[in-house]
């Protein structure tokens, strides 16, 4: 419920408003009391400044003994409520921050899980990574400069102005001169560090981009030499994201400084004006001292309200594409009165479906049947539209025109979560994840008899390499599954699919890239798998599928033809003609 909220919450007004209801809100009282800390902290800015007129009239200049000791006592009580206020607000601030921080990075990364195939298609894995890491830990930075700004040194500018106006009004009016002269210059300031900071976060999303294509494919790059070429690509972005940050980083600086002339201005003045008056004895040296120290104490803060306002336009460009992000919503829903999901094994049927990716027709009028329990290969050239036939399948795309149905339901009649719990897909490439063998053939299913794991291990033929390993079903596998060989990484995903125990079976050239060995024991266990299940087999060596029940033979997103593999070579069509060249290829 808390991710739909915040997904919900997400929508419309300003983007402080947006921060709050996303992050700040459901922690209002963790937030009160961190700001009441930061407020006593600020605030003991001015009794401090206060206090230099006690010291300096009752002790420096009328040397009263007694006023030594309680204005010490007064001094070492300011600076403990302080110090003990700063450590409480900062513990308190960092706890608020990170769980504000936490939160909105799961509901990130839960969000864009949702997104269409479309949409992960358009953006590459790195830009993606940027964002939710990079993106959203900008707002930890925003949020503590505000939370800070708004409750210490707020506070801690106005209670030493108090104090400044306590001892002479217009000596804080001629302080605060130059003040309004800030205003125009802060705002052009402004808008050129988001610009800025926006490109920057652009810029760093392609080098996450670079990143992800250097080492997701390290082995091309050195069999191929092209070590240098990538290291230019990575440091040309680089160069600019330097270019980009030292602009934003000007622009951010810019602003406390454009304060420091203001106070120094301010000073000139009041010492030009006070000083007379300092000298004629109108003013004591208390009263100089305290004012002095009020403005002093205050220039500090506001340097940082000032440092604000560029802090914030930073990350406003950070926040903006979180937002962004979390505006898109997915196009592939469940429907609002969902159809039951068939039971049994079902038939799959494909009626006149047209498909396109943007402008690229991919499926143009497909129709076949794979019947009930029975084994169908899908085959042609590559490009045919054999891998789409499984998108449109499992709903990872919708067609355009035409219909898909399993077991007489059409697939977009059906929950997604009902619809794809149908399924088990065992590709080329076996998605393993850094963790152990065991929870990647359990995948998070709890409750599993170890008989069922057992005997699911036994028919993918993991069991011939278990004892090999060194910990056995708790052996890390490494990342992408690196620790194991091409063949131990299909059997792992075979264990899980026959673990999983679904009517439908999807296989997308499950042996293609397997040495002989390997790939007479993935195959048995592949047959295994199929027994008692509807099943669809995308392959490109027609030998691995001359034994299934129904052959569909594509070309260019259409079905051309249908039949056993003996009566497809007998019609003498498009599959026997990639036979002969598969066949005379082999010879």
């Amino acid at each position: 419920m808390t991710g739909e909220r915040l997904k919900s919450d997400a929508q419309g007004g300003s983007l402080f408003g947006w921060l709050w209801r996303l992050y700040l809100r459901k922690h209002f009282w963790l937030l009160s009391a961190a700001l009441v800390f930061m407020a006593l902290e600020g605030g003991m800015l001015a009794l401090m400044s206060w206090m230099m007129k006690p010291m300096f009239d009752r002790i420096f200049v009328a040397g009263e003994q007694s006023a030594i000791y309680w204005v010490g006592i007064a001094f070492l009580a300011i600076f403990a409520v302080r110090g003990l206020a700063s450590v409480m607000q900062k513990v308190l601030l960092a706890r608020l921050s990170q769980k504000s921080v936490a939160e909105i990075r799961t509901t990130l990364v839960d969000h864009l899980m949702t997104l269409d195939g479309s949409f992960h298609t358009e953006h590459p894995p790195g830009y993606l990574m940027q964002r939710v890491e990079t993106d959203v830990a900008a707002i930890t930075k925003v949020w503590n400069a505000i939370l800070t700004g708004a409750g210490r040194d707020v506070v801690a500018v106005v209670s030493l102005m108090g104090v400044a106006i306590g001892v002479d009004w217009l000596w804080t009016l001629i302080a605060c001169l130059g003040a309004p002269l800030l205003v125009l210059p802060s705002m052009i300031l402004q808008r050129y560090v988001r610009a800025n900071a926006r490109k920057a976060r652009d810029v760093g999303a392609g080098l996450s981009v670079r990143l992800s294509e250097i080492f997701n494919g390290i082995v091309p790059v050195k069999l191929n030499g092209l070590e240098r070429y990538q290291s230019r690509r990575y440091r040309t972005l680089t160069d600019q994201r330097i270019d980009t940050e030292v602009k934003s980083a000007l622009g951010q600086a810019s602003i406390p400084g454009l304060i420091d002339v203001m106070a120094g201005v301010g000073f000139m003045l009041v010492l030009f004006w006070g000083g007379s008056e300092l000298l004629s004895g109108e003013k004591s040296v208390g009263d100089f001292m305290a004012f002095f120290s009020a403005i002093a104490f205050a220039f500090e803060p506001l340097r940082r309200l000032g440092a604000i306002s560029g802090v914030w336009q930073s990350a406003a460009a950070a926040i903006e594409r979180i937002r962004e992000l979390m505006e898109v919503q997915p196009t592939l829903t469940s429907p609002a009165d969902p159809v039951p999901a068939p039971q049994g094994v079902p038939e799959i049927v494909l009626r006149d479906v047209s498909l396109a990716y943007g402008e690229e027709p991919v499926l143009r009028g497909a129709s076949f049947t794979a019947r009930a329990g029975k084994t169908t290969a899908l085959v042609g050239a590559s490009g045919a539209g054999k891998s789409t036939v499984f998108n449109v399948l499992t709903r990872l795309f919708d067609p355009q025109e035409g219909e898909v149905t399993i077991g007489g339901v059409p697939v977009s009649a059906m929950r997604l979560e009902d619809l794809r719990g149908l399924f088990s897909v065992v590709s080329q490439e076996a998605l393993l994840f850094d963790e152990t063998l065991k929870e990647n053939v359990l995948l998070g299913a709890e409750n599993v008899p170890e008989e069922k794991l057992e005997a699911a291990l036994e028919a993918a033929h993991v069991s011939d390499f278990l004892p090999r390993l060194s910990d056995g079903l708790e052996t890390p596998v490494g990342p992408r599954g690196s620790n194991l060989s091409g063949g131990q990484r299909q059997r792992v995903a075979i264990a899980r699919a026959l673990l999983r125990d679904t009517p439908i079976l999807l296989l997308d050239e499950a042996t293609s890239a397997l040495d002989t060995r390997s790939e007479a024991l993935v195959q048995q266990a592949l047959d295994q798998l199929s027994r008692g299940r509807t099943t669809l087999v995308i392959a490109h060596r027609l030998s691995t599928v001359r034994d299934a029940d129904s052959i569909v033979v594509m070309e260019h997103g259409r079905v051309v033809d249908q039949g056993t593999h003996d009566e497809l070579l007998a019609r003498g069509g498009l599959y026997a003609e990639l036979h002969r060249l598969q066949f005379d290829s082999a010879s």
